[in-house]
Parts: C-alpha cells; sequence; structure tokens
C-alpha cells in the first residue's frame, strides 16, 4: 500500500467515524527494513495496514497504537534493540522508548498520530436556534448533524439537543434517555421544560440525564447566544458525561487493551484475534511473531515460566 492509498485509506475511515492511528517512521538509523516517511494504520482490532517495519516492529507499533487509541493520546515511539525496560517513559514528555530484543539492529522513531471522530451530536428542529446549534456545534468542533425523530441513534452518539419548539419532543426525549445519551438538552422555559419531563414514560434515573432548559444561564438571548449556552454546558460537563459503552454500542471503538507477554523474548504484545499464540496446558500462550512461536514449539519446556 502506497502512502497516497493509506492517506486515501485515511479520509475513508474519518468519513466512517471509525477511529485509528496513523503510524509515521520520523527516523531509522541502519540497519533497518524501514525508512522515514514509511507509514502504516492501526485500527481499533489491532489491524495494521501499512509498512513501519519488520514483524516485531509492526508487533510494538500495534500494541502502542492500541494503547494510543485508549487514551486518544499521540506520542513519539522509539523502538531500539539495545537493553532496557518494555514501555519505560522517557523524562522527555510524549517520548516511549520500547527495547526490542527481536530487532537486527538499529532504532526506528515512529510517530503515533491519534484519529479519534469528533463527538456526535443530534440537533433536532429548523426554528433558528436549531440552525445555531449546528453552527457553533460545528465551530467548536463537534460533528454536529440536523436529525429527524424516528430516526434510529448510532450507538455513537455523544449529544442530542431538541429545539423542536413542541413538535414530537417526547418521542426523541424518551428515545435518548433510555439509549444512554451522555448530554440530553430541551430548549424550552423552565415551565414547560418541567411539565415536559413529567409527563415522559422513564425513569427517574433517566429523567435526571435530560437537562431543561438547557444550556448554562448566562442570559442569551438570540439563537447564537442560546447555542452558545447550550454547549457551553455540554463543555463543562465533559467529564461527568464521558461516554460509556451502551448496549448497541460500537464495538469498534477504542476499549482498553489486552496484553500477554511473549515468553520467549519478553516482549509485551496485543492480544487480537490476529496475535499468532499456541495453546499449553489449556493456557494460550501469545507470541511477537513467528520466530518465537516456532522457538516455543520446538522446547516449551525451557519457557517453563509461560
Amino acid at each position: 500500500m502506497t502512502n497516497t492509498e493509506l492517506l486515501t485509506r485515511a479520509d475513508v475511515l474519518r468519513q466512517g467515524r471509525t477511529p485509528f492511528v496513523l503510524a509515521t517512521v520520523v527516523h531509522a538509523e541502519r540497519p533497518t527494513s524501514a525508512k522515514p516517511g514509511d507509514s502504516a494504520l492501526v485500527l481499533p482490532d489491532g489491524t495494521l495496514e501499512g509498512f513501519v517495519g519488520g514483524t516485531c516492529a509492526e508487533t510494538t507499533v500495534q500494541l502502542q497504537g492500541l494503547r494510543v487509541l485508549a487514551t486518544g493520546e499521540s506520542l513519539l515511539l522509539r523502538i531500539t534493540p539495545g537493553a532496557g525496560t518494555e514501555g519505560v517513559q522517557e523524562p522527555v514528555e510524549g517520548l516511549v522508548t520500547v527495547a526490542n530484543p527481536c530487532l537486527s539492529g538499529g532504532t526506528l522513531d515512529i510517530f503515533l498520530e491519534a484519529n479519534l471522530p469528533p463527538a456526535l451530536a443530534y440537533v433536532y428542529g429548523h426554528a433558528p436556534i436549531a440552525r445555531a446549534l449546528l453552527d457553533v456545534g460545528r465551530v467548536v468542533g463537534l460533528d454536529a448533524r440536523l436529525a429527524s425523530p424516528g430516526e434510529p441513534l448510532p450507538p455513537d452518539l455523544d449529544v442530542v439537543v431538541i429545539a423542536t419548539h413542541g413538535r414530537e419532543e417526547d418521542t426523541v426525549l424518551i428515545e435518548a434517555a433510555r439509549a444512554g445519551i451522555p448530554y440530553i438538552g430541551l430548549v424550552a422555559s423552565p415551565k414547560r421544560g418541567a411539565a415536559v419531563l413529567a409527563g415522559l414514560d422513564i425513569t427517574d434515573e433517566q429523567r435526571a440525564r435530560v437537562h431543561t432548559p438547557a444550556g448554562l444561564d448566562i442570559g442569551a438571548r438570540t439563537p447564537g447566544e442560546i447555542a452558545l449556552s447550550v454547549y457551553a454546558e455540554i463543555i463543562a460537563l465533559r467529564p461527568k458525561a464521558a461516554r460509556a459503552v451502551r448496549p448497541g454500542a460500537d464495538t469498534a471503538a477504542p476499549q482498553a487493551v489486552a496484553e500477554d507477554v511473549d515468553p520467549v523474548c519478553g516482549m509485551t504484545v496485543a492480544i487480537t484475534p490476529e496475535t499468532l499464540s499456541l495453546d499449553r496446558a489449556g493456557n494460550r500462550v501469545y507470541f511477537c511473531g513467528p520466530g518465537c512461536r516456532h522457538a516455543f514449539a520446538d522446547n516449551p519446556s525451557r519457557y517453563a515460566h509461560a
């Protein structure tokens, strides 16, 4: 896969709201099979598309890439065959050095750039306030989209704001509350908002998730100011409203990385459906590459700690 093809693939992933890590070799010391500019994508299932070095280098990039997906923080990865402790954080912020005993020599510096989709917001309504919610939402970096009542809620939906002025509010509110959407806002007066909430067929816990009047009380009057107050509230509540895995949630979303240690070389590897492994005494043993798996299979008693 050429770099042009890789970037095209990255654009497709962005459009599909699939998180990924772009790994780019920025420095290489011989002997290495990779050279500066070589790139690869790390997907949420551990798939690596592209080229950043041989099997052992790819194994390290895969593991660190999945960690980056879980944290959302980009980093510079240094892979070296020298002695050291795998995964030790260097004094330089943002630099992680991994000692890879499988490398034949040389050192690779690879920048791992997290590409996470922006928070997805559904806005309901066609009045000026709804249009302002779309415009301001996009300005602050959200993927704000106009939605219609009855439209299925995607599993990675973060925000629902209803500005329909009394039209089909109940249906949307009930569906959003039952789906566990992190932020649900109803644009209404305090009196009308309270009346709408009281009449909803949802639990008290679900009812507590609905914010009405939506937005912080900043004295907003115009549609733009009201939209600003809504997003200010969303930002203020962001740590508490972080998305949890909901029933039917997208399994491609970043999750905690399952890891194990290769008993032959001592490298930490990510456990994915494609990770090489063998069964020993009823337990799965995972390896960084075919060389270590062959060594283990030839003489498993040598690695009794596995």
